[in-house]
């Protein structure tokens, strides 16, 4: 790793969505050189997502550093980590001095459920947008959006759209070139537009 390479941290919570994190650190991993990806939960432990694989926790709450960029995935267990007063401090704190803070799918629920979102535009799975926006009321949220940008916050729709969300990042601070390079190496048929959204006419949004 150079001295340049940004720290991205990656939250884990039983019944995290496994492609809301596997699918951008796929994207993310192809930046050798470029990131320190670490995962991280309340324990260090293994994390069983939602489709039950789990994925290994490499540092706590407690013990992890300051962090340019964050990754929050979505899942079932988002209900209730959405309630959980220790991830949420965790977030607060970290998010407050973050460069970046990303999520895909309901992570911007519980983005939404620390305070971070409040007033800024955000988007989440359209399966559930009534649901999440009705319980965060204070974001505005965007109802036709694979994923949105707002200052230091990019929220992305669910599960799949977090790969497109990834590649737009690494094309703002990588540039567009690298992000061509790894969408085609992953054989990924990359949806550069953030306003493509099927799924919310599927949903009734729009």
């Amino acid at each position: 790793m150079t001295a340049e390479a940004k720290s991205l941290g990656v939250l884990l919570f039983p019944e995290f969505e496994l492609l809301d994190v596997c699918g951008p650190l796929e994207m993310f991993g192809s930046l050798p050189g470029k990131l320190r990806i670490q995962t991280i939960a309340a324990t260090i432990d293994s994390v069983a997502s939602t489709q039950g694989p789990a994925l290994i926790a490499e540092t706590d709450f407690a013990r992890c550093a300051k962090l340019d960029w964050l990754l929050v995935p979505g899942g079932w267990g988002t209900r209730r980590e959405a309630e959980n007063p220790p991830l949420l401090e965790f977030l607060e704190r970290q998010a407050t001095a973050c460069e970046l803070v990303m999520s895909v799918c309901t992570g911007s629920l519980v983005l939404a459920a620390a305070g971070l979102l409040n007033g800024r535009r955000a988007t989440t799975n359209k399966r559930v947008f009534r649901w999440v926006a009705e319980v965060q009321p204070a974001v505005h949220w965007i109802p036709q959006a694979r994923w949105v940008e707002h200052g230091k916050f990019v929220t992305s729709s669910g599960v799949a759209a977090g790969i497109d969300m990834a590649l737009a990042v690494i094309a703002r601070y990588f540039g567009a070139e690298t992000a061509e390079q790894i969408a085609t190496a992953t054989e990924y048929e990359w949806h550069r537009d953030p306003h493509w959204d099927p799924f919310a006419r599927m949903h009734g949004l729009v």
